[in-house]
Protein backbone atom coordinates (compact mmCIF):
# COMPACT_ATOMS: atom_id res chain seq x y z
CA UNK A 1 0.00 0.00 0.00
CA UNK A 2 1.21 3.49 -0.82
CA UNK A 3 2.73 5.12 2.29
CA UNK A 4 0.60 8.27 1.88
CA UNK A 5 -2.54 6.16 1.67
CA UNK A 6 -1.58 4.20 4.77
CA UNK A 7 -0.79 7.43 6.62
CA UNK A 8 -4.17 8.81 5.60
CA UNK A 9 -5.90 5.75 7.10
CA UNK A 10 -3.99 6.30 10.34
CA UNK A 11 -4.90 10.00 10.35
CA UNK A 12 -8.61 9.35 9.80
CA UNK A 13 -8.61 6.64 12.49
CA UNK A 14 -7.01 9.07 14.93
CA UNK A 15 -9.57 11.79 14.19
CA UNK A 16 -12.49 9.38 14.51
CA UNK A 17 -11.03 8.16 17.78
CA UNK A 18 -11.36 11.76 19.01
CA UNK A 19 -15.09 11.60 18.11
CA UNK A 20 -14.94 13.60 14.90
CA UNK A 21 -17.70 12.52 12.51
CA UNK A 22 -15.73 13.09 9.26
CA UNK A 23 -18.76 12.41 7.04
CA UNK A 24 -17.10 13.53 3.79
CA UNK A 25 -13.63 14.28 5.12
CA UNK A 26 -12.25 10.86 4.25
CA UNK A 27 -13.75 10.84 0.76
CA UNK A 28 -12.23 14.24 -0.06
CA UNK A 29 -8.78 13.36 1.27
CA UNK A 30 -8.73 10.01 -0.53
CA UNK A 31 -9.31 11.99 -3.70
CA UNK A 32 -6.31 14.13 -2.80
CA UNK A 33 -4.11 11.07 -2.30
CA UNK A 34 -5.32 9.72 -5.67
CA UNK A 35 -4.18 13.00 -7.22
CA UNK A 36 -0.76 12.76 -5.53
CA UNK A 37 -0.33 9.25 -6.90
CA UNK A 38 -1.23 10.40 -10.40
CA UNK A 39 1.41 13.12 -10.05
CA UNK A 40 3.95 10.55 -8.77
CA UNK A 41 4.41 12.76 -5.70
CA UNK A 42 6.04 11.26 -2.64
CA UNK A 43 5.08 14.12 -0.31
CA UNK A 44 2.68 17.05 -0.03
CA UNK A 45 3.62 20.45 -1.42
CA UNK A 46 1.68 23.70 -1.38
CA UNK A 47 1.64 23.79 -5.17
CA UNK A 48 0.14 20.30 -5.43
CA UNK A 49 -2.43 21.06 -2.72
CA UNK A 50 -3.62 24.26 -4.43
CA UNK A 51 -3.69 22.63 -7.87
CA UNK A 52 -5.82 19.78 -6.55
CA UNK A 53 -8.15 22.09 -4.60
CA UNK A 54 -8.83 24.07 -7.80
CA UNK A 55 -8.67 21.10 -10.14
CA UNK A 56 -12.24 21.22 -11.47
CA UNK A 57 -12.82 24.05 -13.93
CA UNK A 58 -16.27 24.78 -12.52
CA UNK A 59 -15.37 24.57 -8.83
CA UNK A 60 -16.41 27.54 -6.71
CA UNK A 61 -13.92 29.45 -4.57
CA UNK A 62 -15.63 28.36 -1.35
CA UNK A 63 -15.44 24.70 -2.40
CA UNK A 64 -11.76 25.01 -3.27
CA UNK A 65 -11.03 26.71 0.06
CA UNK A 66 -12.88 23.94 1.91
CA UNK A 67 -10.90 21.23 0.11
CA UNK A 68 -7.66 23.03 0.96
CA UNK A 69 -8.72 23.21 4.62
CA UNK A 70 -9.04 19.42 4.66
CA UNK A 71 -5.59 19.07 3.12
CA UNK A 72 -4.11 21.52 5.65
CA UNK A 73 -5.14 19.33 8.58
CA UNK A 74 -3.74 16.22 6.92
CA UNK A 75 -0.52 18.04 5.99
CA UNK A 76 0.00 19.15 9.59
CA UNK A 77 -0.25 15.53 10.67
CA UNK A 78 2.12 14.46 7.89
CA UNK A 79 4.68 17.14 8.77
CA UNK A 80 5.44 15.35 12.03
CA UNK A 81 6.29 12.21 10.04
CA UNK A 82 7.87 13.64 6.88
CA UNK A 83 9.84 16.90 7.18
CA UNK A 84 9.47 17.50 3.44
CA UNK A 85 5.74 18.14 3.87
CA UNK A 86 4.61 21.67 3.10
CA UNK A 87 1.54 22.88 5.03
CA UNK A 88 -0.70 25.29 3.02
CA UNK A 89 -1.03 28.53 4.99
CA UNK A 90 -4.42 29.75 6.22
CA UNK A 91 -6.04 32.26 3.87
CA UNK A 92 -4.29 31.01 0.74
CA UNK A 93 -7.70 30.45 -0.86
CA UNK A 94 -10.03 32.75 1.14
CA UNK A 95 -13.67 31.87 1.45
CA UNK A 96 -16.44 34.21 0.40
CA UNK A 97 -18.63 33.52 3.39
CA UNK A 98 -22.23 34.68 3.32
CA UNK A 99 -24.55 33.56 6.08
CA UNK A 100 -28.06 32.83 4.87
CA UNK A 101 -30.82 34.86 6.50
CA UNK A 102 -33.03 32.40 8.42
CA UNK A 103 -36.69 32.18 7.50
CA UNK A 104 -39.04 32.63 10.46
CA UNK A 105 -42.08 30.51 9.72
CA UNK A 106 -45.48 31.93 10.51
CA UNK A 107 -48.10 29.80 12.22
CA UNK A 108 -50.05 29.78 8.98
CA UNK A 109 -47.07 28.40 7.07
CA UNK A 110 -46.57 25.65 9.64
CA UNK A 111 -50.28 24.74 9.43
CA UNK A 112 -50.14 24.56 5.64
CA UNK A 113 -46.92 22.55 5.65
CA UNK A 114 -48.35 19.95 8.02
CA UNK A 115 -51.65 19.84 6.15
CA UNK A 116 -49.79 19.15 2.90
CA UNK A 117 -47.78 16.42 4.63
CA UNK A 118 -51.00 14.75 5.77
CA UNK A 119 -52.04 14.45 2.11
CA UNK A 120 -48.91 12.64 0.94
CA UNK A 121 -49.54 9.40 -0.94
CA UNK A 122 -48.44 6.20 0.73
CA UNK A 123 -48.29 2.50 -0.10
CA UNK A 124 -48.96 1.47 3.50
CA UNK A 125 -50.79 4.59 4.77
CA UNK A 126 -47.80 5.56 6.93
CA UNK A 127 -46.01 8.31 4.99
CA UNK A 128 -48.54 11.10 5.78
CA UNK A 129 -48.29 10.25 9.48
CA UNK A 130 -44.52 10.06 9.36
CA UNK A 131 -43.87 13.41 7.73
CA UNK A 132 -46.60 15.42 9.45
CA UNK A 133 -45.42 14.14 12.85
CA UNK A 134 -41.72 14.42 12.01
CA UNK A 135 -41.92 18.02 10.72
CA UNK A 136 -44.11 19.12 13.61
CA UNK A 137 -41.66 17.61 16.10
CA UNK A 138 -38.81 19.60 14.53
CA UNK A 139 -40.87 22.77 14.74
CA UNK A 140 -41.89 22.47 18.37
CA UNK A 141 -38.65 21.14 19.87
CA UNK A 142 -35.96 22.79 17.77
CA UNK A 143 -34.30 19.40 17.27
CA UNK A 144 -31.78 19.00 14.50
CA UNK A 145 -32.76 16.89 11.50
CA UNK A 146 -30.23 14.17 12.26
CA UNK A 147 -31.32 14.01 15.90
CA UNK A 148 -34.93 13.34 14.92
CA UNK A 149 -33.94 10.76 12.31
CA UNK A 150 -31.78 8.91 14.85
CA UNK A 151 -34.52 8.71 17.50
CA UNK A 152 -35.13 5.12 18.55
CA UNK A 153 -38.37 3.84 20.02
CA UNK A 154 -36.64 3.45 23.38
CA UNK A 155 -35.57 7.11 23.28
CA UNK A 156 -39.20 8.30 23.37
CA UNK A 157 -40.48 8.08 26.95
CA UNK A 158 -44.19 8.80 26.62
CA UNK A 159 -44.85 7.95 30.27
CA UNK A 160 -42.68 10.80 31.56
CA UNK A 161 -42.77 13.03 28.46
CA UNK A 162 -39.04 12.89 27.77
CA UNK A 163 -36.99 12.50 24.58
CA UNK A 164 -33.44 11.18 24.81
CA UNK A 165 -31.35 12.85 22.09
CA UNK A 166 -28.26 10.72 21.44
CA UNK A 167 -25.02 11.88 19.88
CA UNK A 168 -26.03 15.51 19.60
CA UNK A 169 -23.61 18.35 18.90
CA UNK A 170 -20.08 17.54 20.12
CA UNK A 171 -21.17 13.91 20.55
CA UNK A 172 -23.15 14.53 23.76
CA UNK A 173 -26.55 13.19 24.81
CA UNK A 174 -29.31 15.34 26.24
CA UNK A 175 -32.91 15.11 27.47
CA UNK A 176 -35.75 17.17 26.02
CA UNK A 177 -39.02 17.27 28.03
CA UNK A 178 -42.11 17.51 25.83
CA UNK A 179 -45.66 18.75 26.42
CA UNK A 180 -48.50 16.27 26.94
CA UNK A 181 -50.02 17.21 23.56
CA UNK A 182 -46.73 16.31 21.87
CA UNK A 183 -46.72 13.02 23.77
CA UNK A 184 -50.21 12.21 22.49
CA UNK A 185 -49.21 13.03 18.91
CA UNK A 186 -46.18 10.75 19.15
CA UNK A 187 -48.34 7.95 20.60
CA UNK A 188 -50.78 8.31 17.68
CA UNK A 189 -47.90 8.05 15.23
CA UNK A 190 -46.42 5.04 17.03
CA UNK A 191 -49.78 3.26 16.80
CA UNK A 192 -49.93 3.88 13.03
CA UNK A 193 -46.32 2.78 12.61
CA UNK A 194 -46.87 -0.41 14.62
CA UNK A 195 -49.95 -1.22 12.57
CA UNK A 196 -47.96 -0.87 9.35
CA UNK A 197 -44.91 -2.71 10.74
CA UNK A 198 -45.83 -4.86 13.74
CA UNK A 199 -42.40 -6.56 13.65
CA UNK A 200 -39.98 -3.85 12.51
CA UNK A 201 -36.44 -4.69 11.49
CA UNK A 202 -35.05 -1.36 12.65
CA UNK A 203 -35.31 0.25 16.11
CA UNK A 204 -35.89 3.80 14.80
CA UNK A 205 -38.98 5.69 15.94
CA UNK A 206 -39.71 7.18 12.51
CA UNK A 207 -39.90 4.72 9.62
CA UNK A 208 -40.39 5.07 5.89
CA UNK A 209 -43.07 3.23 3.92
CA UNK A 210 -40.52 0.45 3.42
CA UNK A 211 -40.02 0.04 7.15
CA UNK A 212 -36.54 1.56 7.05
CA UNK A 213 -35.07 4.61 8.85
CA UNK A 214 -35.63 7.95 7.14
CA UNK A 215 -32.79 9.23 4.97
CA UNK A 216 -31.58 12.84 5.13
CA UNK A 217 -31.88 13.30 1.37
CA UNK A 218 -35.43 11.89 1.24
CA UNK A 219 -36.60 14.12 4.09
CA UNK A 220 -35.06 17.15 2.36
CA UNK A 221 -36.61 16.16 -0.97
CA UNK A 222 -40.06 15.70 0.56
CA UNK A 223 -39.81 19.01 2.41
CA UNK A 224 -38.85 20.86 -0.78
CA UNK A 225 -41.80 19.35 -2.65
CA UNK A 226 -44.21 20.25 0.16
CA UNK A 227 -42.92 23.81 0.47
CA UNK A 228 -43.16 24.30 -3.30
CA UNK A 229 -46.68 22.87 -3.28
CA UNK A 230 -47.98 25.29 -0.65
CA UNK A 231 -46.18 28.26 -2.22
CA UNK A 232 -43.73 29.22 0.52
CA UNK A 233 -40.69 28.33 -1.57
CA UNK A 234 -39.88 29.72 -5.00
CA UNK A 235 -39.46 26.77 -7.44
CA UNK A 236 -36.58 28.65 -9.09
CA UNK A 237 -34.43 28.61 -5.94
CA UNK A 238 -33.44 26.07 -3.30
CA UNK A 239 -32.20 28.56 -0.73
CA UNK A 240 -35.14 29.47 1.50
CA UNK A 241 -37.07 28.64 3.50
CA UNK A 242 -34.98 25.71 4.63
CA UNK A 243 -35.83 22.65 6.66
CA UNK A 244 -33.22 23.78 9.20
CA UNK A 245 -35.19 27.02 9.71
CA UNK A 246 -37.85 25.05 11.58
CA UNK A 247 -35.45 25.28 14.53
CA UNK A 248 -35.82 29.06 14.48
CA UNK A 249 -39.61 28.71 14.65
CA UNK A 250 -39.25 26.91 17.98
CA UNK A 251 -36.94 29.63 19.31
CA UNK A 252 -39.11 32.46 18.03
CA UNK A 253 -42.21 31.04 19.69
CA UNK A 254 -40.57 31.22 23.12
CA UNK A 255 -41.36 34.93 23.23
CA UNK A 256 -43.90 35.66 26.02
CA UNK A 257 -46.36 37.20 23.58
CA UNK A 258 -46.65 33.86 21.76
CA UNK A 259 -47.85 31.70 24.63
CA UNK A 260 -50.59 29.28 23.63
CA UNK A 261 -51.00 27.26 20.47
CA UNK A 262 -53.86 26.03 18.25
CA UNK A 263 -54.94 22.48 18.98
CA UNK A 264 -53.87 21.01 15.62
CA UNK A 265 -50.23 22.01 16.15
CA UNK A 266 -48.20 20.56 19.03
CA UNK A 267 -47.81 22.81 22.05
CA UNK A 268 -44.25 24.04 22.16
CA UNK A 269 -42.15 22.18 24.67
CA UNK A 270 -40.32 25.38 25.60
CA UNK A 271 -43.60 27.06 26.59
CA UNK A 272 -44.15 24.69 29.44
CA UNK A 273 -43.21 26.11 32.87
CA UNK A 274 -41.61 22.77 33.77
CA UNK A 275 -39.39 22.80 30.68
CA UNK A 276 -35.71 22.52 31.50
CA UNK A 277 -33.31 22.18 28.59
CA UNK A 278 -30.38 20.02 29.60
CA UNK A 279 -27.76 20.86 27.00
Amino acid sequence: MNSLRKTLQDYLALRRGLDYKLHDYGVVLRGFVDFLEQESASHVTIDLAVRWAQKSSDIQLNQAARRLTFVRGFARYLSAIDSRTEVPPVGLLPRQFQRLTPHIYSENEIHRLLEAARKLTSSVALRPWTYSTFLALLAVTGMRLGEAIRLHRGDVDTQHGILLIRQSKFGKDRFVPIHSSTVQALIRYANQRNEAFPHPTYPHFFLSDRGKPLLHRMVHSTFVKLSHHIGIRDPSTNRSPRLHDLRHYADYRTMPSWWGCPSDVFLLTRHSPEYVHKA
